[in-house]
């Protein structure tokens, strides 16, 4: 009975154990054993991967975004076994995607051949996963590589190619059954990794000026972030941040940093708007806007202060243009599908600030004080596409606002950044992250964190931040470097199949 449990307790050992190769913990060679071990047990239980699949995938969602259930059982208003219930529900539905890939590829090639035909169908799944029901590409293997040789990857294939690689490389470790196996997989593994190496070292993108910037992290309570009598001191509270940084040639607070609808805020904006210009600077702020007309509410980023260095007084006016409106919205914190049915079931679906309208795809840049930056709100950095199609040959930088006080103590702000530092990997853009109560960083156009605040402090933080042009291979190539990687894999495969 237990020889026949342990492919089962395997599985679940190896899905647990990849939470350990995301950040915080960022133990990124851990991934491919982890993997390999997997992908041997589902090759080995051959008449149910589907199940077995799925039975890792619930291990590895359970443990490696279980800092979702901080949020729902914080804020969701549900008795613990509600809470619990819900989390299943979204793990087993995440799960459901290794499991299509599993099954996939057992069913049309022989474990020999799965280096070959797995990364396909792993890549085809988590392309679903990022798609489907708005999209969530949580936990994609290659955000574990930021640090890894493969990093150096990113500029060229991006994180999904990356994913690729590590499937390629797992499932040779995975058949190994003889000499020449394991001189195979010894083979693929080293080559791809010096070849990573290699590619690191080399600069796609030009740096062009140096800017001062400086963030704030105003570290406001969520449960305070939307009490009314509360709005002054937030809002004194960060105006009392920024007194040590108004020479700074471009300042950023964080998503949704003045907690009043924007037509409410004037006279705050308006002061704001002053002071930057007797500062000879800009400042970026995450704010509500909302048209009492057409009753529609966006979450956006506003430029105030100057928006070239030769600006004249006054940039900014209510509506302005220079703005932008968040596209991807997270779903039930800010948009609840068929919510006349769901928010009279439970607080969690109707939480304050839960029903903006969308921004468009693609958006102009914001132009702060001469400086022209890709804008991101919290969950939007998780989709490469969405960023890539928002960055030009003019943009400088990547900016990011979030507010991660949902998530509390937990490994989610940290695996949060990871994904804001493959983005600047992949496309060559420093990337400036403002976050309410951390993790506030700048990272390099190398994917690297040059400067952090802690979690949970209210502080500011400045350091000079290099802007950079040109274009990685990445940002030419998007999808299709990594479809046509995948696909020549899997023609091999169908070609040797009956070999």
């Amino acid at each position: 009975m237990l020889k026949r449990a342990i492919p089962y307790l395997l599985l679940i050992v190896s899905g647990l154990s990849l939470t350990l190769a995301f950040a915080p913990f960022s133990m990124w060679a851990l991934t491919i054993p982890a993997f390999a071990i997997a992908i041997r047990q589902v090759i080995k239980l051959k008449h149910t991967p589907f199940f077995a699949g799925w039975l890792f995938g619930m291990a590895w969602f359970g443990a490696g975004i279980s800092w979702v259930h901080v949020s729902i059982a914080d804020f969701g208003g549900l008795p613990l076994i509600a809470s619990v219930g819900l989390m299943a529900l979204l793990c087993g539905y995440l799960a459901l995607y290794p499991a299509l890939a599993f099954k996939l590829t057992a069913k049309c090639v022989k474990p020999q051949l799965w280096p070959l035909a797995l990364p396909l169908f792993w890549v085809l799944a988590e392309w679903l996963r990022s798609w489907m029901l708005s999209g969530f590409p949580w936990l994609s293997l290659g955000y574990s590589q930021i640090n890894s040789p493969l990093a150096g990857f990113a500029p060229i294939i991006g994180e999904m190619g990356i994913t690729a690689l590590l499937v390629v490389i797992a499932a040779s470790l995975a058949i190994i059954n003889s000499k020449r196996t394991l001189l195979s997989a010894s083979a693929i593994t080293a080559s791809l990794l010096i070849s990573g190496i290699l590619l690191h070292q080399h600069t796609w993108v030009s740096p062009t000026k140096s800017y001062s910037v400086a963030m704030v992290q105003g570290n406001i309570p969520q449960s305070l972030r939307w009490v009314p009598e509360q709005d002054a001191s937030t809002m004194e509270k960060y105006l009392s941040l920024t007194e040590t940084v108004w020479d700074s040639d471009l300042i950023i607070w964080p998503e949704a940093a003045v907690p009043k609808l924007e037509p409410l805020a004037q006279p705050y904006l308006t002061q704001l708007n002053e002071r930057a210009f007797v500062e000879d600077t800009a400042l970026i702020t995450g704010i509500v806007n909302f048209n009492w007309e057409t009753d529609e509410a966006w979450n956006n980023l506003i430029v105030l202060g100057k928006k070239t260095p030769d600006a004249a007084y006054p940039d900014y006016q209510y509506f302005h243009n220079n703005r932008f409106s968040k596209h991807h919205l997270l779903p039930i914190g800010e948009v609840v599908p068929f919510e006349s049915l769901l928010r009279p079931l439970a607080p969690i679906f109707d939480l304050p600030m839960s029903s903006f309208s969308r921004g468009d795809f693609q958006q102009q840049n914001l132009v702060a004080n001469g400086i022209h930056l890709a804008p991101a709100i919290c969950f939007e950095i998780a989709f490469p596409r969405q960023v890539t199609a928002n960055i030009n040959s003019d943009t400088d930088m990547i900016v990011t606002v979030s507010n991660d006080a949902w998530f509390g103590n937990s490994h989610g702000p940290a695996q949060h950044l990871q994904i804001a530092q493959m983005r600047a990997l992949e496309l060559g853009r420093p990337v400036l992250r403002a976050t309410n109560n951390g993790i506030t960083a700048f990272i390099d156009h190398k994917g690297r964190v040059d400067g952090r605040l802690p979690q949970f402090e209210s502080a500011n933080i400045s350091a000079p931040v290099i802007a950079t042009t040109g274009f990685t291979p990445y940002y030419h190539l998007q999808d299709f470097g990594v479809g046509l990687l995948v696909l020549v894999l899997f023609i091999c495969a169908w070609r040797l199949r009956k070999s």
